[in-house]
């Protein structure tokens, strides 16, 4: 239940940005779901109902090449999401829902489209899950001819974006670009963590004894490793600390009282497990 249900979360999420947001302002999303608005502004043919007409036989091939296994969580985030879109729906219908429309100010609806749809979708990959459609195609070319699945995916969009050109105003599709770009970033951000930190790297001759230090004054793991340096070709240490960003300079003034000289590497680290952070 732990993943089950973050990833109907994320489904709701998700099947909300796209009644709320992306239909009523005509914008466009990529993948299966792209078609399913495509459906809906041609023929009225509700999400829901083509959500579910358009996954069931893509995954029923999906669980026939790729194997139950794989197909567990993308079962649960394709019923989900035709739940909460045959929901929301039915709120926006009777009138409990009332969808952000404008006709001037799309950028805001584009930005928080992107917000939304890219919240929903990285709890959704954060936990193992998808909500079906050109995902599941991309993982079967990728198993049998060993195509790149974000290639396919990036062609599939194109296509189905391009195909919204005979449906809806072009200046809507450069929307929907920026709505994909925020959409994009959101993901990346919810799946490699909300929490930053600062990994150092800290090669110097002293390294035993600022690691030491680190330990007892920040109260930090250090982990030592061997190394040689390529141009002395002598045997030294380097040793590693992963630190909140309220630590860093405390950390740089351990490391230059012991070595002014030291070689300092500082990498930015996006989700951090374990003990002194967030607990595993």
């Amino acid at each position: 239940m732990k993943t089950v249900l973050p990833i109907i979360l994320g489904a709701a999420v998700y099947a909300f940005g796209l009644l709320y947001f992306i239909i009523p302002n005509q914008l466009m999303e990529g993948g299966v779901t792209g078609v399913t608005v495509l459906l809906n502004y041609a023929f009225a043919i509700p999400p829901a109902l083509s959500t579910l007409i358009l996954n069931i036989p893509l995954f029923l091939l999906g669980l026939k090449i790729l194997g139950g296994r794989q197909m567990i969580y993308t079962g649960v985030g394709i019923g989900a999401l035709t739940f909460f879109l045959w929901l929301f729906e039915k709120g926006i219908n009777r009138g409990w829902i009332t969808p952000f429309k404008t006709e001037h100010d799309y950028i805001l609806a584009s930005l928080y489209a992107g917000v939304t749809l890219g919240a929903g979708l990285g709890i959704v990959f954060r936990f193992g899950g998808t909500t079906g459609g050109s995902d599941i195609v991309a993982r079967i070319c990728n198993r049998k001819f060993g195509w790149s699945m974000g290639q396919i995916i990036l062609g599939i969009d194109i296509v189905i974006i391009g195909a919204s050109l005979f449906f809806i105003p072009r200046e809507r599709i450069l929307y929907t670009l920026v709505a994909v770009f925020i959409s994009s970033k959101v993901i990346d951000f919810i799946q490699e963590g909300a929490y930053a930190a600062k990994a150092f790297t800290i090669i110097s001759d002293h390294a035993p004894a600022i690691a030491d230090k680190i330990t007892a004054e920040m109260d930090r793991g250090v982990t030592l490793i061997p190394a040689i340096g390529a141009y002395s070709k002598q045997a030294k240490h380097m040793a590693y600390c992963v630190v909140a960003r309220h630590e860093i300079r405390r950390l740089n003034e351990i490391v230059k009282s012991i070595d002014p000289r030291a070689f300092v590497i500082i990498n930015d680290v996006h989700d951090v497990l374990g003990e002194g952070f967030k607990e595993t």
